[in-house]
């Protein structure tokens, strides 16, 4: 039996803390904790108990609705699995999953990089497995399975992880090919390394590697033991586990399998052959029907029937598993775009001056009305990406098909990588399609629309990004000496700004040097907590304050939306209390969306709900008449919101707070939620401000990563400062001191 137990460090490679994940409503981790803290640790049960869900959920490529997950002291559950990979934790995956196409050297030199200082390379792997020496040229598709598991871990050893996770390594493998693998963990526990976390089914695998063994059981972790005891009761692997090492199924008694006779649904197999071909064995149709049940675990007949349920739950979105970096989004390629059945002369304009200055263009063809266009990429590979198909864009109703192709742009422009600008011109349907792909590009990347509604008001086509809105003066149609004028200016500011944009390699530098960047929220009665807060992080972390005003909570979310913050400090929330009432500064629905979709560390409190806004004070409704006002400036009014109001952000607040998946701090600051609010000031209402707090606190569902506190101090004091900056240590990204 291996002892692992020697050397622990410090601190965790691995630590695991009420990790809860869902398929839809099928809950198929349930409060999963685990602590890894050096050598091998083996986790063992039977297929469908959540092993290689919590193998995906590690990498990143499932999310956790909730919980904490820790490598090596820093918390990886709202990152990216390319993110989580270069922090250094390497994964096996169950099946191999090798390129069948390339060749072990391909395999291995692309895993490998260009980096020099691996203390992993090619070439020491070829010294670990000499059989990849000797079928080096072999592509993937040409090797044994043993060969084919060799590769996998050795793909995953060359980016030089600090903790290995192996998916079933010894599935389908001959004993001999077994007992290699096996030879080749304990040796890699043994040189320190790196940690070695092993899903195995193999009882004999997973105690000889490991000294201590976690048994997972319906989607928690039953009990932690000695591998040693494991391993010489044979009784407690059957009971657990349904097998010993290599144990035989157990027989079904008379009364099982008549129970399993009536609760097995009919499957069929369908092959599909010639027309009119016949079975080979049978000699009479195609259709088979399969009575043996696959139940190489004595799993109940009602777990294969739900875990073929599971197999049709909704998946993960894929835009949150593939997420691309910001690196890869930067190019030097400016798309135009637009409805080319009817604006294509002024567009293609707009592509040949940009050509004319060495800029490199695609066009995309955003029209709705089904006529061909010659562009790079047409109008039915865009609809083609709405979640319904293309049908649902090409339609007789004008306004829906406008919508339809708004959202299937916006889906399109997603996935497209190395991009260096965005360009449009058209009215207000072309502006509203074109606008729909530009906000979903990361805050940095040009956007430019030309638009006859540029003058007016543009909220609702900017939004949170940072779209430039150039007024084309005279109606884009046709060219004249006005629009040629303003839509040659408008190509000419589209290269200049591509011109300086860095490129990837510029960014991914920069941004291995930058601190962290953090959003936080202000308005007038919180500037002094802010700036308090500001001062005391700025050192460290790239404060970026956002005016609260409706726009400005969009703004920070947009950011967090493009992996651009690596923290909410979200103290102003006075957005949601205009929302509600019908101020002029309102958030929208999808206020605190950005936390709730990244997982990012989320500090917030409930700064300046003691108030609406509105404008000049003959512009307030006369259903507010009997209200406390304040004069904030001549166009400015502010009103003190009530109790009943105050209940309802509180409940509004809470429910959103509910589903954020990332560590999250909410401070209530009993001595007032803004400088109007403390006492002696003209909004000071502990009873308004107390139903406000009282129903966050009945709301929010407390957990351990979820936590609702109050401060007894105004939100402009020190002690209050103290409480957000301590909150903040505790569940902020953590600084990577570089030399």
């Amino acid at each position: 039996m291996a002892d692992r137990s020697a050397g622990k460090s410090a601190r965790a490679v691995l630590k695991i803390e009420d990790l809860q994940v869902f398929y839809g409503e099928s809950h198929a981790l349930q409060g999963i904790s685990l602590t890894l803290e050096s050598g091998v640790l083996s986790v063992v049960g039977r297929n469908g108990m959540g092993k290689s869900t919590l193998c995906n959920t590690i990498v990143g490529l499932k999310r956790a609705r909730s919980g904490s997950i820790r490598f090596d002291g820093r918390e990886i559950t709202a990152l990216e699995p390319h993110e989580i990979h270069r922090l250094g934790i390497g994964y096996v995956p169950q099946g191999r999953r090798l390129w069948p196409s390339l060749t072990v050297d391909e395999h291995l030199r692309l895993a490998a990089g260009n980096r020099r200082d691996a203390s992993w390379t090619v070439e020491r792997v070829y010294q670990t497995f000499p059989r990849l020496a000797e079928r080096r040229h072999n592509g993937g598709s040409q090797l044994s399975g043993g060969e084919q598991q060799m590769l996998a871990i050795s793909r995953a050893l060359l980016s030089d992880p600090k903790l290995l996770v192996m998916d079933e390594p010894t599935e389908g493998l001959a004993p001999i090919i077994v007992e290699q693998v096996e030879k080749m963990l304990v040796e890699l526990a043994a040189e320190g390394e790196m940690a070695v976390l092993v899903i195995e089914q193999n009882i004999g695998v997973a105690t000889a590697v490991s000294s201590q063994v976690a048994i997972m059981v319906n989607g928690r972790i039953n009990r932690l033991m000695d591998a040693a005891a494991l391993a010489a009761d044979r009784d407690l692997q059957q009971r657990l586990l349904g097998v010993g090492r290599h144990a035989e199924e157990a027989p079904f008694t008379p009364a099982e399998a008549a129970q399993a006779k009536e609760q097995l649904a009919a499957v069929y197999r369908v092959d599909r052959g010639a027309v009119g071909s016949v079975e080979a064995a049978g000699g009479d149709s195609v259709y088979r029907p399969v009575t043996e049940l696959p139940n190489r675990w004595n799993l109940p007949v009602t777990e294969l029937r739900q875990a073929a349920v599971s197999n049709k739950l909704p998946q993960e979105d894929p835009k949150k598993v593939f997420a691309m970096p910001f690196a890869e989004r930067i190019g030097r390629t400016v798309l135009v775009a637009g409805t080319f059945d009817t604006k294509g002369k002024e567009l293609r304009f707009i592509a040949e001056r940009l050509r004319s200055l060495g800029v490199p263009v695609r066009t995309v063809d955003l029209s709705t009305s089904g006529k061909p266009a010659s562009t790079d990429v047409p109008a039915m590979q865009v609809a083609g990406m709405h979640i319904r198909g293309s049908s649902a864009v090409f339609t007789d109703d004008r306004g829906g098909s406008v919508s339809a192709m708004a959202e299937a742009f916006a889906r399109w422009i997603e996935r497209e990588p190395r991009i260096g600008g965005i360009i449009s011109a058209g009215g207000s349907g072309g502006t509203t399609l074109a606008t729909a792909g530009m906000r979903v590009l990361p805050v940095g990347i040009p956007k430019l629309m030309v638009s006859t509604v540029a003058a007016g008001d543009v909220a609702k086509y900017v939004g949170g990004a940072d779209i430039m809105m150039f007024h084309s003066v005279a109606d884009v149609q046709g060219l004249n000496s006005i629009t040629e004028r303003v839509l040659a200016n408008a190509a000419h500011a589209m290269a200049g700004m591509v011109a300086q944009l860095p490129n990837a390699e510029a960014w991914e530098a920069k941004r291995k040097v930058a601190r962290p960047a953090v959003g936080i929220t202000m308005f007038g009665v919180t500037t002094p907590a802010v700036q308090e807060v500001t001062k005391r992080l700025e050192a460290d972390y790239d404060c970026l304050v956002f005016h609260a005003t409706g726009i400005g909570g969009r703004a920070m979310e947009n950011l967090g939306d493009s992996r651009l913050l690596s923290a909410f400090l979200d103290l102003t929330t006075t957005e949601v209390a205009d929302m509600i009432v019908g101020g002029v500064f309102p958030a929208t629905a999808d206020r605190f969306g950005a936390a709730i979709r990244s997982g990012l560390p989320y500090v917030g409190s409930t700064g300046a709900l003691d108030m609406v806004n509105f404008g000049p004070r003959e512009s307030v409704p006369e259903k507010f008449r009997g209200r406390k006002f304040v004069i904030h400036n001549p166009n400015i009014t502010l009103m003190r919101t009530t109790r009943d109001e105050n209940r309802a952000f509180g409940e509004w607040i809470g429910a959103r707070l509910n589903a954020m998946n990332g560590p999250v701090r909410f401070l209530l600051p009993e001595g007032g939620v803004s400088m109007l609010d403390a006492p002696g000031q003209p909004f000071h209402d502990p009873e308004a401000d107390n139903a406000l707090f009282e129903a966050i606190e009945k709301t929010v569902r407390q957990t351990p990563l979820r936590h609702v506190e109050r401060v007894r101090a105004n939100i402009n004091d020190t002690p209050f400062v103290d409480a957000v900056i301590g909150a903040f240590h505790a569940i902020g990204p953590k600084l990577q001191r570089r030399a």
